[in-house]
């Protein structure tokens, strides 16, 4: 055989096709369409939540940025205060959010979390995050504040 192969003779090998070749290119052209027509010009251009400004004070109890990304920990460290300890503050509490972040609906009352257009659901439905802190608490404010006051 190795005298063969010296004098130059060919030695062929047969080559059969591999059924997924095809099947993977495919996959890698829809990859690429998907990362190409959906991925990045969604990063580049995705809608934002129509965020509501507050209706009262001049500024929020905190850094607009800062409450954005912490308003979670913030309540959850007050009912923590409140209930187990019995320390009730205004600042951090749900309450006190109503006071300046109310939407009011057509009839000049406040809405209520039952309605997209609430403070709380247009971010957390943007990103399809579930609210359920007024399963217990109410999501306007008291009648008091509401009078005049917005």
């Amino acid at each position: 055989m190795t005298g063969q192969r010296a004098q130059g003779k060919a030695h062929s090998v047969a080559v059969t096709p591999n059924p997924a070749r095809p099947a993977l290119a495919l996959r890698g052209l829809a990859t690429m369409a998907l990362l190409f027509g959906i991925v990045l010009p969604a990063l580049a251009g995705a809608p934002k939540p129509d965020i509501p400004e507050a209706v009262k004070g001049k500024q929020c109890v905190e850094e607009t940025g800062f409450m954005r990304k912490n308003h979670m920990e913030l309540l959850l460290h007050q009912r923590d205060e409140t209930v187990h300890e019995g320390i009730r503050t205004k600042k951090h509490s749900l309450k006190n959010c109503f006071t300046c972040h109310v939407v009011k609906g057509a009839d000049g009352q406040p809405v209520s979390a039952k309605d997209p257009r609430h403070f709380c659901r247009e971010c957390h439905d943007y990103a399809a995050v579930q609210v359920d802190c007024f399963q217990c608490h109410r999501s306007v404010p008291s009648s008091d504040v509401t009078r005049g006051k917005l």
